[in-house]
C-alpha cells in the first residue's frame, strides 16, 4: 500500500494570459442620462394652463349667461 502525504498533492492552477481583457466591462457604451430642457417643460406647462383657462372661462361665461337669461325670464 502506498500512502502519499500532503506534499505530494499539488494542484497547478493556470491563470489566463489576457488578464487585461478580463478587467474591461462587458458594455463599452457609456450610459448617459437623458437631459431635460427646462424651456420645453415650461412651454408644455403653459399650453396646459392655457387650455384649462379657456375651459374655465367658457364655463364661467356660460353660467353668467344662463343666470342672465333666468333673471330676465323670471322678471317678466
Amino acid at each position: 500500500m502506498n500512502t502519499k502525504g500532503f506534499a505530494d498533492n499539488q494542484v497547478n492552477i493556470e491563470t489566463p494570459n489576457d488578464v487585461s481583457s478580463a478587467e474591461k466591462p462587458l458594455k463599452t457604451r457609456q450610459i448617459k442620462p437623458n437631459r431635460v430642457d427646462i424651456n420645453v417643460l415650461k412651454s408644455k406647462l403653459q399650453e396646459t394652463e392655457n387650455k384649462e383657462f379657456k375651459k374655465n372661462l367658457y364655463i364661467l361665461s356660460s353660467l353668467i349667461l344662463a343666470l342672465g337669461f333666468l333673471g330676465i325670464y323670471f322678471s317678466l
